[in-house]
């Protein structure tokens, strides 16, 4: 799905940084994402597909542990 969705998608480089760091990384990328989310892992999110959306998942020391992505 991310396909139909302009502009960068995935962020595989941002694994391994803090996840605040992160969030303003694909906000500055990408203009066409209106929010990047951080996210502790497990947390329940919503599973609805969003051009407009990145959930930026993190362990308890705040590291994305995930690819962010579009979704």
């Amino acid at each position: 799905m991310a396909s139909i969705c302009k502009g960068k998608n995935s962020w595989p480089e941002l694994v391994g940084v803090d996840g605040d760091a992160a969030a303003a990384t694909i906000k500055r990328q990408n203009g066409n994402i209106v929010s990047a989310i951080v996210v502790l892992e497990g947390t329940s999110v919503s599973e609805d597909f969003r051009c407009t959306r990145v959930w930026v998942w993190v362990n308890g020391s705040g590291i994305v542990t995930t690819i962010p992505k579009i979704g």
